[in-house]
């Protein structure tokens, strides 16, 4: 789901908290759920409650969707990917339209001029982080980050999979 975010329940705030394992903070919305409904990807607003900017609109928050992706960025995964980049020019373009994506969907939200250019897990030009990647591709939709696209083909883990979290608190909605 891409911006404008419907207001997150309680429950939502609740069930990311857990998931993150301390509470959450500035959410906007639930960008991407699990089929069965748990959060999968939170939006955070683009400057916090504090005034500080945050680059990353898109927040990997599910357990099983963060292990996953971190296991691909301990085998290596970003290297390989980087590589690809280097070497494929349809590649490279569309990674960086999807960082132009992910710029117009934060900064339809609000404009802050300190992250000017900046989006997230190493868009444009490098792979820094899977999971701001993967993020990415779960909110905006296949097709628009390729990359996330890879990770999230590669993944041992797919929104498909409703792995409840360990108290079921995130299984009811």
């Amino acid at each position: 789901m891409r911006p404008p975010f419907p207001a997150p329940q309680p429950a939502d705030i609740e069930a990311v908290s857990e998931q993150l394992g301390r509470p959450a903070r500035d959410v906007l919305g639930i960008a991407a759920r699990t089929a069965g409904g748990a959060p999968t990807v939170v939006a955070t607003a683009p400057r916090l409650s504090d005034n500080t900017p945050f680059p990353t609109l898109y927040y990997l928050s599910h357990p099983g969707a963060t292990a996953a992706i971190s296991a691909l960025e301990a085998d290596g995964e970003m290297a390989r990917l980087n590589a690809r980049l280097a070497d494929e020019p349809e590649l490279r373009e569309a990674y960086a339209a999807a960082h132009r994506s992910y710029l117009a969907d934060r900064d339809g939200i609000e404009v802050v001029p300190e992250l000017a250019d900046i989006s997230a897990g190493g868009m444009p030009v490098r792979v820094k982080c899977l999971h701001a990647l993967a993020a990415h591709s779960l909110a905006a939709g296949p097709g628009v980050n390729p990359i996330g696209d890879i990770a999230l083909e590669m993944a041992a883990w797919s929104p498909e999979d409703d792995a409840p979290l360990p108290d079921d608190s995130a299984s009811s909605h």
